[in-house]
């Protein structure tokens, strides 16, 4: 039982709170609220064992854990869904209690939700002291005002799937595929108010990320390995808490939502490696779009790097120019430094390389002699690019290592 006398040898002084269990205010020791039996017996409940939680330093303390749960799309399920399990395995229980935030009825965390009969709240949020003991943030995209985050007692965790700082805002997946990246990772922080990804870190893991990997499919794994990692850290959260590091000043990178506007190929300039990036970063959402005879065409399909000669058919040939295999029934295209093949193109409607070449391309492809004709040019389309100010994040490459 907590005392003046403990207290004061532990430098701490006594404060009064309002009971986890009931509306009654008890004695609590600093910024620690002790909850025992005794305390709780004038309002029938009566916990199973003695706890204490911090409202915002760190002592001493154990799972299972009264969670609120923030979050919105597919990645952020598969944290509910380890959270959801925890919470009925008696024999390694994280999860006391679990509690769900969303933004609207047409997501999946909320179907999951409804489906598990999760309680779901409706964002914003109104006063929620002493109901939970820490909120879980994934795939979220609102900012949390520094009063709710007071309101648990061991802070809000997010899981971010990067190595922060490296890639903070709310597409670091894609931007790790668009620059290159060959290793990246998953870290569980702590939330601050006002800037999205700057908090302490808890927990990371890397992740070695396999050659020609889409970023759906990045995604779909750093979704795996960080609802595991959320686990870890919710089992040994104070420890975690007391050995927690503020992010690198040095690395900081940011990761913006991504935009049609990216997805417009310039030939002169991006070379086979960033157009192989840029499609696996996007195309899954945004196909590819460059310009022929001045009309939008989406290019589909990607093939990778095609073998021909930059010098061949006797003339040297500029960037967005064509090429049909026949023997792969592939468009291959001209861009900086070689070349890149589609298997398809979108105009009126989806068009197999053959179906394109033979119904456009093949009068004008006779005409071997002088610069290419129009008809055997795809063009950058410059203006929607340089608008939107993405040229230099298209044509660049950062590695992580």
């Amino acid at each position: 039982m907590w005392n003046n006398v403990k207290a004061k040898v532990m430098g701490l002084k006594i404060l009064h709170g309002f009971c986890n269990y009931c509306t009654q205010r008890h004695a609590s020791v600093g910024v620690w609220v002790k909850r025992t039996p005794e305390k709780h017996r004038r309002c029938g409940q009566v916990p199973g064992k003695t706890r204490l939680f911090a409202t915002r330093n760190y002592l001493s303390t154990e799972p299972p854990w009264r969670v609120l749960f923030f979050g919105t799309d597919d990645f952020a399920v598969e944290s509910l869904k380890l959270l959801s399990a925890s919470s009925r395995d008696s024999n390694d229980r994280i999860v006391e209690s679990l509690e769900v935030v969303t933004l609207s009825n047409d997501v999946p965390v909320k179907k999951f939700a409804d489906q598990n009969k999760l309680p779901v709240h409706v964002w914003p949020l109104g006063d929620l002291q002493g109901r939970f003991d820490v909120g879980v943030v994934v795939s979220f995209g609102c900012l949390l005002r520094e009063g709710l985050i007071n309101q648990f007692p061991c802070g809000i965790l997010n899981v971010h799937p990067s190595l922060l700082p490296r890639w903070r805002g709310p597409a670091p997946v894609f931007h790790t595929i668009l620059h290159g990246d060959t290793i990246t990772g998953v870290s569980v922080m702590q939330i601050r108010p006002k800037r999205f990804d700057v908090g302490p870190i808890l927990h990371q893991e890397i992740y070695q990320v396999p050659d020609n990997f889409t970023a759906d499919q990045l995604g779909a794994t750093l979704a795996t390995k960080g609802a595991q990692l959320l686990i870890d850290t919710l089992r040994t959260l104070p420890e975690r808490i007391t050995n927690r590091r503020e992010q690198a000043q040095d690395g900081a990178t940011l990761a913006p939502k991504i935009s049609t506007s990216m997805s417009w190929i310039v030939w002169e300039e991006q070379t086979c490696v960033q157009i192989d990036c840029l499609f696996r970063a996007i195309a899954s959402r945004i196909p590819l779009r460059t310009i022929w005879m001045g009309k939008t065409i989406k290019l589909l399909d990607f093939a990778g790097k095609c073998n021909i000669s930059l010098s061949g058919r006797g003339r040297i040939p500029v960037p967005g120019s064509m090429s049909y295999q026949k023997e792969s029934n592939t468009l291959a295209v001209c861009c900086k430094d070689g070349w890149v093949g589609f298997k398809a193109v979108m105009l009126k409607k989806r068009l197999s390389a053959a179906d394109f070449y033979n119904g456009y391309l093949h009068q004008s492809f006779q005409n071997r002699s002088g610069p290419p004709k129009q008809e055997c040019l795809f063009h950058s389309n410059r203006t929607k690019l340089h608008s939107a100010g993405e040229e230099n994040s298209l044509t660049q490459l950062h590695a992580v290592h």
